[in-house]
């Protein structure tokens, strides 16, 4: 398995060989399906919450006696039967969405979705990345030559790069994540991967331990 290489300019170096145990594995869907839909639930959270009978205010005496009134026979104004009452079966915000995911689980749906991207040759290997300053226009110019050619890009850093980050935080079309730290839906939901060599490695160090 072998990725062309650039420069920041985006002419081609060379060739690179990749490990085919990271970036050349037979994309099995339904397990990247499954891997998504278990990081999607375990990142929601619940915001919408209504009270029960128990927690609104008042309703502490009896609004009227027992019989003798002609009146339906109630206890307690904060009956969900009542204006301003309890709610019954409403969303609560203790729900539990979360989903159990086996970590190999995860570590393959992540080579696939690499492996998907290698062979679609939406995986970009460079030299190295690196700007001067933490300028804006340097990366959007980055971005625009070569192959990246303005898609919606994930930048792999192998460390944390003050100067990538600052200088991709207001570019909409990029997002900038650690090595030791990518996610398939990352991968999944951009056009294309831009790799530094160093961070090939990280990925390969991290990834594959057994």
């Amino acid at each position: 398995m072998k990725a062309k290489t650039y420069n920041q300019q985006g002419a081609v170096t060379g060739e690179m060989e990749l490990n085919p145990k990271v970036f050349d594995v037979k994309a099995n869907p339904l397990l990247i399906q499954q891997v998504i839909v278990a990081l999607e639930a375990n990142a929601r959270k619940p915001l919408a919450h209504t009270k029960t009978r128990g927690e609104v205010r008042g309703g502490g005496i009896k609004p009227w006696k027992q019989k003798g009134t002609g009146r339906a026979r109630h206890g307690s104004i904060r009956s969900p039967l009542w204006v301003g009452g309890g709610i019954t079966f409403g969303p609560r915000k203790d729900r539990v969405f979360s989903k159990r995911l086996n970590k190999k689980m995860k570590t393959k749906a992540l080579f696939m979705s690499l492996s998907d991207k290698a062979a679609d040759e939406h995986l970009l290997v460079f030299d190295t990345l690196a700007l001067t300053e933490p300028k804006t226009k340097l990366m959007a110019q980055f971005l625009k030559a070569g192959p990246v050619k303005s898609r919606k890009a994930l930048i792999v850093m192998p460390t944390t790069d003050e100067h990538v980050v600052r200088a991709t935080r207001n570019i909409s079309k990029a997002k900038v994540v650690r090595a030791d730290s990518l996610s398939v839906r990352d991968v999944l939901l951009h056009d294309v991967v831009i790799l530094p060599k160093a961070s090939v490695s990280v990925i390969e160090k991290t990834y594959l331990k057994k």
